[in-house]
């Protein structure tokens, strides 16, 4: 381009100096101008294109990294959410088997008050019956107990 531009003030020189100057050869001039212009911008234009095809590889690749990414992550968050519930199930089954030990128990427990009253009312029942026969005895002997 810079050739061009030296060749065109060669030219506007001569065009100013000589009378018998030819502008068909400004004109030819003016045509390589063009020329040079076209293959400039279609340079241009794959300069863009190329860099828009890497700008194209880079996203792909930065949608790449992040979708990976969040995979990991929901597989993350999938471990730690079964491991809350496997955490949770463990926690209830311990619940579940502390709250039957202890009906049980209570179960035995009233069993054993159950039986514990039924032998004292029976030994109550024995021990008045006892002081009953001893006293009809003491009746039918006409002894009176000093008491």
């Amino acid at each position: 381009m810079e050739a061009l531009l030296s060749q065109f003030s060669l030219l506007s020189d001569q065009a100013c100096q000589d009378k018998a100057f030819d502008p068909s050869s400004i004109e030819d001039l003016m045509k390589l101008f063009e020329i040079e212009a076209y293959k400039s911008w279609a340079a241009m234009e794959l300069e863009q294109d190329k860099e828009v095809k890497e700008a194209e590889v880079e996203m792909q690749q930065a949608e790449d990294y992040m979708e990976s990414v969040m995979e990991s992550a929901m597989d993350e968050f999938r471990r730690f959410e079964e491991e809350m519930e496997r955490m949770a199930k463990a926690e209830l089954e311990s619940l579940e088997s502390t709250a039957d030990n202890a009906r049980k128990m209570g179960n035995l427990m009233e069993k054993a008050a159950t039986i514990a009253s039924k032998r004292y009312i029976e030994a109550a029942v024995n021990s008045a019956t006892a002081s009953m026969k001893t006293a009809w005895k003491g009746l039918a002997s006409k002894k009176i107990h000093p008491s």
